[in-house]
Order: C-alpha cells, then structure tokens, then sequence
C-alpha cells in the first residue's frame, strides 16, 4: 500500500530533519553567490517505458502488496538558484538503479535480479522554499564493464522555465567506489563535492543534497 503524502511528510525524526532543513535556507539564502551544480550525462538507461506509477515514494508500487529489497533512504534537499534564492516548482525527474544495481530498463544487461516493488522513477515537484524530498532504497553498484563498476548514484533531471536545465547524477558520501568511478573522478573536487549527498546528523539512513540552477 503506497504511503500518503501526509503520512510520509509527517513521519517521525525525518521529518523533524526537514524542518531543520528548511530553516538553514534562510541562512543560506543571504550567503555568496554559489556554481551550478555540475552536469553529467543522461546515462543509457532514462526510463523508456511508461509507468503511471511516479511519486515520491519509490519503495512501493501501487497495486503491488510487498516493499522494495535494500537500505531505505530517505533524501531531502532544495532546488536553489546561483544567488541562493529557492526555487519553486521545479520538475525533478529522478531514476535510479534497484538495491541489487539493476535498473527497470530494458536494454539494462546486468544479471542482478529486478525488483517488482521497486518503483525505480519518480517525477516530483519542489516545494515550498524549493524543498524536495523523496523515499527510496540505496542504489547497488553495478558493472559498467568489465574493468568498471559504477558506485551507487542516482539521475536527477531538472527544470523549470527560465533557468537552464541540469542533468546531473548524485553519489554517496565516502563510498570506496567513488574514488575508481571514471565518471566522478572527471571531476575536480569542488564539483565532486557539489554531486555528494551528504548524512543528516542524527537520522538514520537520511541524506542532504541541494541543486542548483542558472538562469537563462
């Protein structure tokens, strides 16, 4: 059964966390003039089959009795603009592989098992104070190839009129993958650190990441 966005707005230590989050944008609101978040390519495996199925809650399936299979996380952040300024309304269209590394796509090859309850795309909306927040399980690492494996990461796809649209993929703190992924380490370490999430102090499985945008 799909959880309710009241519920899940309300649920328990998170969404204390939220509060905190939404109360450090102001303070970051009059800081200095920040970088776009840095852009990464779409990936092979945008999704390609419709689903009518996209909400914020990617541990279940609607119509489906069982949960997703792995760590659930939660992840919580702002869109923003360069000044700092939040950004309202922004569409946040996000994908990611499954808690085995498997993506629902059907040109992924990897032989991990897929996961019926594991919705695998959501397109959300931010909110008020450009917060966003969504549930989902921690990506498993797969192979990109035979001397390559991708860490744990997650697309994020985002837009609204009038600033330019990012693609761009988050990564987990201090993951051993990272420092081998060909994709991160393309990256000087500023925007390396601008594309990972980072753990909410005293939540469990609770991660940071904000994005921002450009205006056009």
């Amino acid at each position: 059964m799909k959880t309710t966005r009241r519920k899940f707005i309300q649920g328990g230590i998170v969404g204390g966390a939220l509060g905190l989050l939404t109360g450090s944008l102001h303070a970051k609101s009059n800081g200095p003039a920040s970088a776009p978040t840095p852009s990464e390519f779409e990936g092979p495996f945008y999704p390609v089959i419709a689903q009518k199925d996209k909400d914020f809650d990617l541990t279940n399936v609607e119509g489906m009795p069982g949960q997703a299979k792995g760590t659930i996380i939660d992840i919580q952040g702002l869109i923003l603009d360069t000044e700092n300024n939040p950004v309202e309304d922004a569409t946040i269209d996000l994908w990611q592989a499954n808690g085995a590394g498997r993506y629902r796509h059907p040109h992924d090859k990897n032989t991990a098992p897929l996961d019926p309850n594991f919705q695998g795309w959501a397109i959300i909306q931010s909110g008020k104070n450009g917060v966003f927040r969504f549930k989902t399980v921690l990506p498993g690492a797969y192979p990109a190839s035979k001397q390559w494996t991708r860490p744990p990461h997650i697309h994020f796809k985002v837009s609204k009129i009038g600033y330019a649209e990012i693609v761009t993929q988050m990564y987990f703190p201090e993951h051993e993958l990272n420092n081998t992924d060909l994709l991160y380490r393309q990256k000087n370490e500023h925007e390396q650190k601008l594309m990972t999430a980072s753990r909410v102090p005293g939540t469990i499985e609770t991660y940071r990441y904000n994005i921002v945008l450009e205006k056009v």
